[in-house]
């Protein structure tokens, strides 16, 4: 996986699923699911920056994949997708948990416009593909790594790892997390890969003299600070 924004789509018609999954991949990493139990299941993961989450489903219904992953708080921002258009839906759609509800027949402009919105506003858009943290600077499209000026080599997911940690600093994240958002939830690599390219990364930062900090927290997870953060 890359260092992008990451998207679960939920949307049983598979046709449909597949165009929604082409419109937004040139701002995003999709992930497809095409029923309620199984895009709970991914949901619950808490790896996704954005959900576009159909309502009728089969199995679960959208409404109630909404209010378990609530339930949980996990907060990330869902896009209602939709032919539900009474008022009384839209309601209950936001009530439920919903950051925004667009319904169906939906102008495909109209739906990139929204995604962009909402990962913008929840941090996980940069249109200059550009993240900042202290003296270190990350071009996610370029793939490139600096610190202090100096290039950083990073072999890559230690380079989609660190784009991880500094788009999301101060936040513990989990080593399940990472794993997931990075090797996929059914890769057959173990979770222990995590500690090896922590370790490398890690040592990648101290030969360049950075002053960030990678911590472990014992039994939760990482996280990335910079110097005047700490």
């Amino acid at each position: 996986m890359s260092a992008k924004a990451q998207v679960l789509v939920v949307e049983d018609e598979r046709e449909l699923s597949a165009d929604i999954v082409e419109l937004i991949k040139p701002i995003c990493e999709p992930t497809a699911a095409f029923d309620g139990e199984q895009g709970e299941f991914l949901a619950s993961q808490d790896v996704f920056d954005a959900i576009i989450l159909d309502l009728m489903l089969p199995g679960e219904s959208g409404l109630d994949l909404l209010m378990h992953i609530r339930h949980q708080n996990i907060s990330t921002p869902v896009l209602i997708l939709t032919a539900k258009d009474t008022i009384a839906d839209k309601l209950r759609g936001f009530n439920d948990g919903a950051d925004d509800y667009v319904t169906k027949p939906f102008h495909r402009e109209e739906l990139l416009a929204r995604m962009k919105a909402l990962l913008k506003r929840s941090g996980h858009l940069n249109s200059s593909d550009v993240i900042q943290l202290g003296d270190l600077v990350i071009n996610t499209s370029k793939h490139l790594a600096t610190y202090a000026g100096h290039p950083l080599t990073l072999k890559g997911r230690e380079f989609d790892l660190l784009a991880y940690l500094a788009g999301n600093p101060g936040t513990i994240i989990t080593k399940e997390q990472i794993f997931n958002r990075l090797w996929g939830f059914d890769s057959e690599t173990s979770l222990s890969v995590v500690e090896v390219y922590m370790s490398n990364l890690r040592k990648e930062l101290k030969n360049a003299g950075s002053a960030l900090s990678i911590r472990t927290i014992r039994n939760a997870g990482y996280i990335v600070e910079a110097p005047d953060e700490q």
